[in-house]
């Protein structure tokens, strides 16, 4: 593992060094994970941010042993929150328990397993709303608030998540002020024919792919800085700015498809993922601007779980991954032509 550098650093090297350590990690999981690059490229672009991911897919494609491996490859603290119907809040946050000390009898608080660097919520929606919703002040503030004391959570920290799809039995849709709290949701696909048979590959085997870890605490957090200091022109800013509001029916700028299929658009954290997830795009190549093929590339993964649909959009069979598209193509495209990006 590679020591912080401590000298100032040319940005268009520090670019390189950021895209050479991302490709290192990238490498690091798929010595046991199997196909899912882009899946994979998600999920450390949401590492490299501080953002959360969700991933969702059906069971038995990988996406616990995505994060599990992701987890050896990193020197952090790795906790997994298996969600069942009976876990309650406080099996994620912690609780108040009775203690003694120096004779005396008192409350004090015992952490849960959100109290670490990365969290693996698996299966996040089978649990109950209320018990998801435990999630919510740990996502978005990185702290715990239990009996009116509030607890810092380590960092670096973050979310990942998984979720089987919501048609399936013994599932719980996730509340949207949950949903919103995921920087970007990934569609985690079923292999196909030769990762299938890489897969059998591997895993029937005496002797399985080790994993080293490649990456400590102190590391992400500086290229976390590296990513917030990438460069945003205004015109390109108002690009993202512009896709997030055509995600809203009630904007003059949505599409007839949006006004018709879209109960409720991304709000403005939508634009925040956007721009944090083009940042990374721009530095893996090479670049310290973002261009508007980065906040293409990213919007989505990025907008997807914040299109909430009408029944006639569930009736006629839209999906929000259409409505994401249709948004790109209506979004009038002269500053795609007569700006240098």
């Amino acid at each position: 593992m590679s020591d912080v550098h401590s000298e100032p650093m040319d940005p268009r090297e520090q670019a390189a060094a950021f895209a050479e350590r991302f490709v290192a990690l990238e490498a690091e999981v798929g010595k046991v994970l199997v196909g899912q690059k882009t899946v994979i490229r998600g999920v450390l672009i949401c590492l490299m941010t501080g953002g959360n991911c969700l991933l969702e897919g059906v069971p038995g494609i990988g996406k616990t042993l995505m994060v599990r491996t992701l987890s050896e490859a990193l020197s952090l603290e790795f906790r997994r929150i298996q969600f069942t119907p009976d876990l309650m809040p406080a099996d994620v946050v912690g609780t108040m328990v009775i203690a003694e000390e120096d004779g005396a009898r008192g409350f004090r608080f015992e952490p849960g397993p959100i109290f670490s660097n990365v969290v693996l919520a698996d299966e996040i929606n089978r649990a109950t709303p209320k018990t998801q919703s435990a999630l919510l002040e740990a996502m978005q503030e990185h702290s715990v608030t239990v009996a009116g004391i509030t607890n810092p959570l380590p960092e670096p920290f973050v979310v990942l998540a998984t979720q089987n799809p919501i048609e399936m039995e013994g599932t719980y849709p996730l509340p949207e002020a949950q949903l919103d709290r995921f920087m970007l949701k990934l569609n985690v696909e079923p292999p196909q024919r030769e990762d299938l048979n890489e897969i059998i590959h591997r895993t029937t085997r005496i002797q399985e792919p080790h994993v080293d870890a490649v990456m400590a605490g102190p590391e992400i957090l500086q290229w976390r800085r590296l990513v917030r200091g990438v460069v945003l022109a205004d015109h390109v800013a108002d690009y993202a700015t512009r896709l997030v509001l055509a995600t809203q029916p009630a904007s003059t700028a949505s599409a007839e498809k949006v006004k018709k299929y879209v109960r409720y658009g991304s709000s403005p954290r939508g634009a925040q993922a956007l721009i944090l997830a083009a940042k990374v795009g721009a530095l893996l190549d090479g670049r310290v601007n973002v261009a508007f093929r980065d906040i293409q590339a990213a919007a989505l993964p990025a907008l997807r779980h914040r299109v909430l649909l009408s029944f006639e959009a569930e009736a006629d069979g839209v999906t929000p991954d259409e409505l994401v598209r249709e948004v790109i193509r209506a979004e009038p495209s002269r500053d795609l032509l007569n700006v240098d990006d």
